[in-house]
């Protein structure tokens, strides 16, 4: 039974049947999916977004990141979000996987891409709720900062271990 329905995401309560026979109400979060994006920059430089999220009351490192629309493949949503949110187009976009974000009470997938070749784009409106800041740095300031905790965000960790391997 949907419970909830907004502009970004339902929500339901539904009777779970488990493995092993018993079955248990759940609530169910239904974001619809998502992209994430590490660019590449020119000398290995990499662009994070430092941006304020009401939901922890603080601003953290991340990735650009944006849901999909309807109907959109990730790849559409990822060359989006990478000109919304940094202003940057690029060349090349690698799929890097995907993963679930918090698969306890949420069915949403991240779609990992990798981007290479930026350059600025013509195209560039930033959305006026967001409050961003974009942060270029090196790759082993961004590898230091996963590991010390100065990165905490989930998907950009993740980024961090599938794009830069070796």
């Amino acid at each position: 039974m949907e419970i909830y329905r907004g502009k970004r995401l339902s929500i339901e309560i539904k009777d779970v049947h488990l493995p092993d026979g018993r079955s248990r109400e759940r609530v169910i979060v239904h974001p619809g999916d998502a992209v994430a994006i590490l660019p590449k920059g020119d000398n290995d430089i990499l662009y994070l977004l430092r941006q304020y999220r009401y939901a922890i009351d603080a601003y953290i490192y991340e990735a650009p990141a944006g849901t999909m629309i309807e109907g959109e493949l990730p790849e559409e949503t990822a060359r989006r979000e990478l000109i919304e949110e940094t202003g940057f187009s690029a060349r090349h976009f690698r799929k890097r996987g995907i993963v679930y974000s918090t698969p306890g009470f949420t069915d949403e997938r991240l779609h990992l891409f990798e981007a290479e070749g930026l350059f600025p784009s013509s195209e560039y409106r930033k959305d006026d709720d967001e409050i961003i800041e974009l942060v270029p740095m090196s790759i082993p300031e961004f590898r230091s900062m996963c590991i010390d905790g100065r990165i905490s965000d989930a998907k950009t960790i993740c980024l961090a271990y599938r794009c830069l391997q070796g």
